[in-house]
């Protein structure tokens, strides 16, 4: 059941998987956080595990930098591996100066400057919005966590180096924070009838110029990788 860029078997996937961007931070969540984990992926060095946690199945698999290969990925894991819902946890960047270093952004819906969605051929604007049935789910995990957090709309862009230095007039539309991969995730799973959520960890401030030490970055991390797996 290979594909060009996932050399694995149906079924090697379960049914759940979250997606760091990093491959680095795959291995460190099936390392740290799964029992039983095995690996089932290493193309280009994309590193994919299944195991288990507190008794469910659950995968997880990066997705690269950008839309064009989280598109790859998410659309490879939909539409070849029965995979039924992805959840990227990643890093963003605040342009809200409601969030702080540290803070979880669940991101309800995913703004873009990305000219993704055109191969759809849609006579408008299609609006990337993740699953109810997961973002509730997430913000009752994040209540019992007790961490601070606020839902709302993300901005996914092409660009991380910009110069038009444009990011932060998104903040005027109520945007929270930017990243690089959910747009496309969204839109590959509303086009697949499948489910999608964005979770992430604020690692800096484009408004403050706050940002996390590496130690502290691992540590928000782990809290964000432990609510997203209390979701499942």
């Amino acid at each position: 059941m290979a594909t060009p860029h996932i050399a694995a078997e149906k079924g090697d996937f379960a049914p759940t998987v979250l997606m760091p961007g990093d491959p680095l931070r795959a291995r460190f969540v099936a390392e740290n956080f799964l029992e039983r984990a095995r690996l089932v992926n290493d193309v280009r060095g994309v590193q994919g595990y299944t195991g288990e946690y507190k008794g469910k199945p659950v995968s997880v698999m990066a997705s690269g930098m950008g839309m064009p290969s989280m598109g790859i990925y998410s659309y490879e894991l939909f539409h070849f591996f029965d995979v039924r819902s992805i959840i990227r946890i990643g890093s963003a960047g605040a342009i809200s100066p409601d969030l702080r270093p540290r803070d979880i952004v669940l991101a309800m819906g995913a703004c873009t400057d990305s000219c993704y969605g055109a191969q759809f051929s849609l006579p408008g604007t299609f609006a990337p919005v993740a699953s109810w049935n997961l973002l509730e789910r997430a913000v009752r995990a994040a209540e019992r966590a007790k961490v601070s957090f606020k839902v709302g709309n993300v901005l996914s862009s092409d660009r991380f180096y910009d110069d038009s230095a444009s990011t932060l007039a998104w903040g005027k539309m109520g945007v929270l924070a930017v990243e690089m991969e959910s747009a496309a995730l969204y839109m590959n799973a509303a086009r697949a009838g499948r489910e999608a959520l964005t979770v992430l960890t604020v690692s800096d401030s484009l408004v403050t110029g706050e940002a996390l030490s590496a130690a502290e970055r691992q540590t928000g991390f782990s809290e964000m990788i432990k609510l997203a797996l209390d979701m499942i």
